[in-house]
């Protein structure tokens, strides 16, 4: 398989889980490149649920090695639990499974700042999963964070995490939340670092030996192309660059090794917390509740729902350089009669072809829509493109022709067998 980029092409939450999952299967090497513990990627194998949130897709596979770039920001404690969790669960993770020395760590003031500064902002909050992701990159960004090689050598985490608690208490007094013990975090701290250290590898090296030995190399996003930093709904968006070309950055593999980019988007739009989300259609999302779908796999949030857009796909597809395309979850769309795809923005007299740049003016954009008619049958066991119903072959063709890409795999359910190649 060809070195392949994986990235969401709207607000997250499109089902790329599954897709690397499956994509798997003819690659050597699994990389997550950005984004912390906030990402749920949720994956069934023959019936069975697995919810990861830091270990890469990949390790549901055997003898395939997974990689935590150092694009990523790692919390320890949660790292150890979701690894302990796999075990129990008859996952292999040891061998197969290699964290970046050089990714930064998510430690408990992180995540008291988090909560705190978004109970601070009442009704312009963020909406975000409050695990801390945020001030560990900004920590980063500060040049005062904690990496994982600091973790690994106990004398100088010791000293360094006592600096960074002593300040962030001061903060977190004047922000009004209680301060964080040093010791508790100090040993809860060392006892992952000591079940971490197994794991712990120059993951640059390695990467770039698996290119030389000619091993293909599957790059994981999280997120979606519209919570991404510096493109996404700024300020409703993650920390991290979610599009492609964090894949260069948070793994130190290079623009000339990447084969292609293929994006990963829901037959219809969510996304979860606050922000434009100029589709949002509250029968819609009340029909996908109904179905029991469309709940945040970490937060457990119902996300909001809307209508395809095109708009945001077809931007996607040029920030990203898109290449193909995964239709995920066409099968929530079974039992409609008609069926909205949002064509453009109206706003006044103006009309966008693109998402304007300005937050403010997104949120007040109307949709233009174009209708089609639904297929009204169950389609969950359709296995090639001619199992499909021709209203949903015809409703498929149209929103990728919309968005510009090359339409590659339909997905019909949550379970690696419900795939189709087109």
């Amino acid at each position: 398989m060809p070195n392949t980029v994986i990235v969401g092409a709207q607000w997250g939450d499109e089902g790329k889980g599954k897709i690397i999952d499956v994509l798997t299967e003819d690659a050597d090497v699994v990389v997550r490149y950005a984004g912390g513990n906030n990402a749920g990627h949720t994956v069934f194998v023959n019936g069975q649920k697995f919810v990861l949130h830091l270990v890469p897709s990949g390790i549901l596979h055997k003898r395939k090695l997974c990689v935590i770039g150092n694009g990523v920001v790692v919390d320890p404690v949660g790292l150890v639990e979701e690894i302990q969790g796999l075990r129990k669960l008859g996952v292999r993770v040891d061998g197969n499974l290699v964290l970046s020395e050089t990714a930064h760590i998510v430690l408990p003031y992180h995540r008291a700042l988090d909560a705190q500064r978004e109970a601070l902002k009442g009704k312009n909050k963020i909406g975000t999963t409050r695990r801390g992701i945020g001030p560990a990159y900004a920590d980063k960004a500060a040049r005062v964070g904690l990496r994982v090689i600091d973790l690994m050598d106990a004398a100088r985490f010791e000293s360094k995490l006592r600096e960074r608690i002593r300040e962030n208490n001061g903060l977190l007094r004047a922000l009004g939340a209680k301060p964080v013990p040093f010791k508790h975090v100090l040993g809860q701290y060392s006892a992952a670092a000591a079940l971490l250290k197994p794991f712990v590898a120059n993951t640059v090296q390695l990467l770039h030996k698996a290119l030389r030995d000619g091993k293909s190399i599957l790059f994981e996003g999280a997120q979606g192309t519209f919570l991404d930093i510096d493109h996404g709904t700024y300020p409703y968006v993650t920390s991290s660059n979610t599009t492609a070309g964090g894949a260069c950055t948070g793994t130190g593999v290079p623009p000339n090794c990447i084969d292609r980019v293929v994006g990963v988007m829901k037959a219809y739009t969510t996304r979860v917390g606050e922000g434009p989300l100029p589709t949002e259609d509250a029968a819609l999302g009340d029909l996908l509740h109904s179905l029991g779908r469309e709940f945040g796999s970490t937060t457990g949030r119902p996300r909001r729902c809307g209508w395809f857009d095109a708009v945001v796909t077809r931007q996607a597809v040029m920030i990203n350089g898109i290449t193909e395309l995964a239709v995920t979850n066409l099968d929530g769309l079974d039992t409609l009669p008609v069926i909205k795809v949002c064509i453009g923005y109206r706003h006044g007299k103006t009309k966008f072809d693109h998402v304007p740049s300005d937050t403010a003016l997104l949120a007040q954009c109307e949709p233009v829509y174009a209708e089609f008619d639904g297929w009204q049958e169950p389609i969950g066991n359709a296995r090639r493109w001619k199992d499909l119903p021709a209203k949903a072959r015809a409703y498929l063709t149209a929103i990728t022709d919309l968005t510009g890409a090359k339409l590659k795999i339909v997905s019909v359910g949550p379970d690696r067998r419900q795939t189709i190649f087109v």
